[in-house]
């Protein structure tokens, strides 16, 4: 919100007269003022190198045939960084169906002369990975995706993860964590519409747990827990969503750890609800349970899309999408924080400046914290909101103060790219950051002509 402009529905809502509103809008100019003067402290944007061109493709999609598809483009990049700053990043190869890695050495060099292929499942669909390194080199690499098996229920969708041991060079036989009928890895907003990738993989502080957490398309939100860093998980447990008492569907779900290991968050959205907001379920036992979740940042638009992270003093953070005027129409990036010790979060505030007059939608934000607990989050931006995004927002938080001001990660919403994609659905990891390096993975598709997958880096 800026002086002079009309205040969003999330704040006339809490109106309850003329002069209150006209109180309110003078403090929120001095509030402004405030985040302004704040944000001239903040660490500065980062000084960015040119890309990297990692894969790339034709751009040539066929009518969806399910797994007999003719579709020749590479997309859905996503990327890790480990303390060391290796950088891995890995995307799906529609040619071969497959999810290939390949990792870069803190001096940008290439791990590997050609990428290797980590779902192995030609005649199937793999696509929309989600990595985690371990330290040292990145000798540990966990990997995450989603396969489109078709198991007899309505729709395809089964969740697969595999594990190297020895930095990426060879991989363990993929499992099946879902085994389910229902559609695993969707995440549905109305009966017609969904995204693909809704999952993810967290690996807290380095240590022998990992968490995977997954939707189906009939609504479930499960989470499966692996105590042996990967070698084996346990039975899923469903949490929330869809045949679980009637509740909405889940989506979309991010997960984080506070500094002890012991406390898990899970934050997801929810489908067929024009209205809907942010649920946050805690888990107090390490993943074991979880309790009944909660709402959070509450408005009265559509929210969707939240990531999750955590600072040292135990804060955590969201960011998410809402759109004021409902589903599917033009969406913004707020941000909010629950303080350490604190039951509540502050108000949600957008954290992307003049971007939504200039580029008409932003949505599917990605956040990362740092070692140094600088907060980083990234967007992407449409032109339309009913159109494909073009180009990638970005700012930088330090920790406790503000988000500084947005910029356009370059080169990225160059025109002769053409689109944004992981067309199969957005609901990605694409940005990293440790060991004082920034990388978000970004993937373009220009329709008939090319496709590529590119990494994005700077220095701190």
């Amino acid at each position: 919100m800026t002086c002079g402009q009309p205040l969003p529905a999330r704040t006339w809502s809490a109106l309850a007269a003329v002069g209150v509103a006209c109180a309110l809008i003078a403090a929120a100019c001095q509030r402004q003022g405030q985040s302004q003067g704040a944000a001239e402290t903040q660490a500065p944007s980062p000084d960015w190198e040119d890309p990297i061109r990692v894969a790339s493709g034709d751009g040539h999609r066929g009518p969806w045939r399910m797994n007999e598809s003719d579709w020749r483009f590479v997309d859905d990049g996503t990327v890790a960084i480990n303390d060391e700053g290796v950088i891995a990043v890995a995307w799906a190869d529609h040619v071969k169906q497959d999810v290939l890695l390949q990792v870069f050495e803190p001096n940008g060099d290439a791990r590997f002369d050609e990428p290797k292929n980590i779902s192995r499942s030609s005649d199937v669909f793999s696509w929309l990975p989600r990595i985690e390194l371990g330290a040292g080199g990145a000798e540990e690499v966990f990997i995450l995706w989603q396969e489109i098996v078709f198991s007899g229920g309505s729709h395809g969708g089964e969740i697969f993860f595999s594990r190297s041991l020895d930095g990426g060079e060879s991989f363990e036989e993929p499992a099946n964590l879902s085994q389910s009928r229902a559609g695993a890895g969707k995440g549905r907003l109305t009966r017609d519409r969904w995204n693909n990738g809704s999952f993810d993989l967290l690996r807290p502080g380095g240590g022998e747990t990992l968490y995977a957490a997954w939707t189906e398309y009939e609504g479930r939100l499960w989470l499966a827990r692996s105590g042996d860093r990967g070698a084996s998980f346990d039975e899923p447990i469903a949490l929330a969503g869809g045949d679980a008492g009637g509740e909405p569907p889940a989506r979309g779900p991010s997960l984080a750890a506070a500094p002890d290991g012991e406390m898990i968050y899970l934050a997801y959205a929810v489908g067929e609800d024009p209205s809907a907001n942010i649920q946050l379920a805690t888990s107090t036992d390490a993943g074991a349970s979880f309790g009944d979740p909660v709402t959070v940042a509450a408005g009265s638009g559509h929210a969707d899309a939240p990531e999750i992270a955590t600072t040292k003093d135990g804060t955590l953070h969201l960011v998410f999408a809402e759109s004021e005027r409902g589903m599917f129409r033009d969406y913004d990036v707020f941000y909010t924080r629950r303080n350490a010790g604190e039951r509540a979060f502050e108000d949600a505030s957008s954290i992307t400046g003049d971007q939504v007059e200039e580029h008409g939608s932003l949505h599917f934000p990605n956040l990362e914290v740092d070692d140094d607990d600088r907060l980083y989050a990234s967007w992407e931006l449409y032109p339309s909101p009913q159109g494909r995004p073009r180009g990638l927002g970005f700012a930088v938080a330090q920790g406790g103060q503000d988000f500084g001001d947005p910029q356009v990660v370059p080169s990225s919403d160059d025109a002769e790219l053409g689109l944004n994609g992981s067309q199969q659905g957005l609901l990605m990891r694409k940005l990293a950051a440790s060991s004082g390096r920034i990388a978000i993975a970004h993937s373009t598709f220009r329709p008939g002509e090319n496709s590529a997958i590119w990494l994005y880096h700077a220095e701190r």
